[in-house]
């Protein structure tokens, strides 16, 4: 039984985690391991084809628990907590099926950190987004210093971190931090619009294009191209494939098999 992190699937494959420590859903050791666990229950789920991940009440996730930062006295304990959100981190960022944040309210510090691990942004126009952690006397320390300017590039990525201001959705927007802003009122209908468009694909092509995209990033544009055509080529002698094109051809709606 889920105490942090509630866990539904839909008829359309679609798994809705809901992030649940009131009154901000904060951080903590406790939450985060639960998370990561509740996150792999879905990847392991083979009714699950897409995940979004949201908050419950007025915030997405309001940053890591302070009072467990303030009880940090070593260098090791500081480690430890640090490689707690990674690990909640980088297996949503790893994962081989999709995973939207749906930002609902306040998603500053680790919040902002878990959102950008997600592979979409999707963002009520009411949330406030940012990295405060510098106006409290330390930094981010899931990964924000890394994924953030890789995301907006590096020096909004410092003018964010140090100076530790909040931003608007629409400030988001325009650096490319979400992917879409929707009024507050139709957020949850409209990410699960996007959620249900994704899970209707083959399981197989979403899950050859991500590697792709992810593969690339590391790696040099040549190399990358590499990557894209051997999953082309893998994808296009599947049955998806041949149904897909078969009913792009036809005129009718295709019944993908993930094979």
């Amino acid at each position: 039984m889920s105490t942090y992190c509630d866990y539904v699937v839909d008829e359309y494959g679609m798994a809705k985690l809901t992030i649940d420590n009131p009154p901000m859903n904060t951080l903590n050791t406790k939450v985060m391991k639960e998370m990561t666990n509740t996150v792999l229950r879905a990847l392991a789920d083979t009714s699950v084809r897409v995940i979004i991940l949201t908050g419950k009440g007025k915030a997405f996730v309001a940053g890591a628990d302070i009072s467990e930062i303030q009880d940090i006295d070593s260098y090791q304990q500081g480690m430890e907590f640090s490689h707690n959100g990674y690990m909640l981190m980088d297996t949503i960022e790893q994962a081989h099926k999709p995973i939207i944040a749906v930002i609902n309210g306040f998603c500053l510090g680790g919040g902002l950190e878990l959102a950008m691990s997600c592979h979409m942004r999707i963002a009520s126009d009411k949330v406030r987004i940012g990295l405060p952690e510098i106006t409290l006397g330390v930094i981010p320390g899931f990964a924000g210093t890394q994924r953030l300017p890789r995301i907006v590039g590096k020096a909004k990525a410092l003018e964010m971190i140090l100076t530790g201001a909040h931003y608007s959705a629409q400030d988001a927007l325009a650096i490319g931090l979400v992917n879409r802003v929707v009024p507050d009122e139709s957020l949850m209908e409209e990410a699960v619009a996007l959620a249900h468009s994704i899970s209707s694909k083959s399981r197989i092509s979403v899950r050859a294009a991500m590697d792709a995209v992810a593969g690339g990033l590391e790696i040099s544009f040549e190399e990358g191209l590499e990557i894209e055509a051997g999953n082309f080529a893998r994808v296009a002698i599947s049955s998806d494939a041949k149904e897909g094109l078969d009913a792009f051809l036809n005129k009718r709606k295709p019944e993908f098999k993930d094979m």
